[in-house]
């Protein structure tokens, strides 16, 4: 089964995992002031996305430029991806593909450990994705663990691109934040994009 098909109280039975729900993990943060390019392509891309509307459009003019700023930001010691098989475990049903994928490692011809953060896209309504998120961030520990670059935590995303809700994975229990965190501004979540991949977890 694609990691698609899961859905929270699925993946929370399978994996005997347990919820934590509303905590918010993350400290207060001083926020990153975005680049001008990143201010740029915001200003262009946010409006045509929501236009649009699709998944597609605000993962290609919302997403990818603020996971890219963040790799620029750390200056490209980290590697993001985009779509690609991150086929873990097919007995556990931990297969398909990651919308994107952050490793601290600056590989970016392959998904190498340790994997950190797992972000999925969503059209609209965050919700529906945190089971698919909460599974391939399973898939990352694993992963992760396999390559003896297991890390204590494994933070995940469910974002519309103007909406970010986040996750934490650390053993089995989840912690998923209830907040979502908007865009405009992107000041904060550059903050905390950089904090979870600077973090020593």
């Amino acid at each position: 089964m694609p990691y698609k098909e899961f859905t929270l109280r699925q993946v929370v039975e399978d994996f005997s995992l347990r919820i934590v729900e509303g905590a918010t993990f993350i400290p207060e943060l001083e926020p990153v002031e975005p680049s001008t390019l990143l201010q740029e392509t915001l200003a262009d891309g946010l409006p045509w996305a929501i236009a649009v509307g699709s998944e597609k459009a605000r993962s290609e003019a919302v997403i990818t430029p603020i996971l890219l700023e963040v790799r620029r930001q750390l200056d490209r010691r980290v590697s993001v991806f985009s779509g690609e098989d991150f086929t873990v475990d097919v007995e556990a049903e931990l297969s398909g593909r990651c919308d994107f994928l952050v490793s601290k490692s600056a590989e970016q011809l392959f998904i190498k450990a340790p994997a950190v953060i797992i972000v999925e896209a969503k059209k609209e309504d965050t919700k529906p994705g945190l089971g698919q998120c909460v599974a391939e961030m399973i898939a990352a520990q694993r992963f992760n663990a396999a390559a003896k670059e297991a890390i204590p935590v494994i933070y995940g995303c469910v974002t519309s691109g103007t909406a970010w809700r986040f996750l934490k994975l650390e053993g089995q229990t989840v912690t998923i934040d209830l907040a979502d965190y908007p865009v405009p501004p992107v000041d904060q979540l550059l903050s905390i994009l950089l904090w979870m991949l600077r973090s020593e977890s």
